[in-house]
């Protein structure tokens, strides 16, 4: 069992929310970076986590469209953008983008640190329109390692399917890094169940504004967040504005998975009961 006496450890997380202009690439990620700069004011942080999509706006209209947007993860300039600043600042950051890979796209997050490109994770759930240019991600929900703490990365719609967060918990993540683009009105609650469920930290990154496409009107909802284990949020933006915030995390509480003095979260799990999960799903495709 994990004691809730062990020494304090400090993380320091900036979320920020933006406003992409869609297709403005080069205008999107520097206003993004300029907005984490103002957040930072001279101070250390560890993480930064940017929304999805941040650097390219969210409605496509074509896959041609997305593909002539799209990057290679490490030679991409937003790739090497992102690094440059990470290097800057001591950091890592996780941050949505358009992927190129081959002849595929993917819908996906990059995290970069000093040394470089460090991983990629391909968003498994996706929502509504996406399924039109990207390709689902077959790879497991992430966690890596970003000075104490362990990060593990979700991507907007990912939210709404318990299992991926549970699935992070269990794979030792402190803190869950979710780049959002988010449209529906339920989300910023959710992820204060998702993190008093599984006793993670959440640092949310959504977008405000609209998307004003051909045909197409979307708007999005900000009130970014980050939110404690026990379900509190610790910091909110508005729903019209870009923002950001520097706040410090205790990973200790992340690490202290006691409920009660009898009650262990994830030693009082019954994991043979929970294949009907599976099991019902498999039934479903039959």
């Amino acid at each position: 069992m994990r004691s809730a006496r062990r020494a304090r450890e400090a993380f320091g997380v900036v979320v920020a929310q933006t406003r992409p202009v869609f297709g403005e690439v080069e205008r999107n990620v520097t206003q993004a970076l300029r907005l984490v700069e103002r957040a930072l004011a001279g101070r250390r942080a560890d993480l930064v986590v940017l929304p999805e999509l941040f650097h390219t706006g969210y409605v496509f209209r074509s896959r041609a469209e997305a593909r002539a947007l799209a990057e290679d993860p490490r030679r991409g300039p937003t790739a090497r953008a992102l690094r440059a600043f990470a290097a800057q600042h001591g950091l890592t950051v996780v941050a949505g983008f358009c992927e190129r890979a081959g002849r595929v796209l993917h819908n996906s997050a990059i995290w970069v640190d000093r040394r470089g490109t460090r991983g990629v994770y391909r968003k498994v759930h996706l929502f509504d329109s996406e399924k039109r240019w990207f390709a689902r991600g077959t790879d497991p929900w992430p966690v890596f390692r970003c000075g104490p703490a362990r990060v593990g990365v979700l991507i907007c719609f990912d939210w709404r399917f318990p299992e991926a967060a549970r699935s992070l918990s269990l794979r030792g993540a402190d803190v869950i890094a979710h780049p959002s683009n988010l449209v529906l009105p339920h989300c910023q609650e959710s992820m204060r169940t998702r993190a008093l469920e599984n006793k993670v930290f959440a640092a949310t990154a959504n977008r405000v504004g609209e998307d004003v496409r051909p045909g197409a009107r979307l708007g999005f909802t900000g009130k970014s967040q980050i939110v404690d284990p026990t379900g509190r949020v610790l910091w909110r933006a508005g729903a019209r504005a870009p923002a950001a915030r520097l706040v410090e995390l205790d990973l200790a509480l992340a690490r202290d998975k006691r409920v009660t003095r009898r009650n262990d979260l994830f030693l009082d799990r019954a994991p043979g009961l929970y294949r009907a999960l599976v099991q019902g799903q498999e039934r479903a495709r039959a």
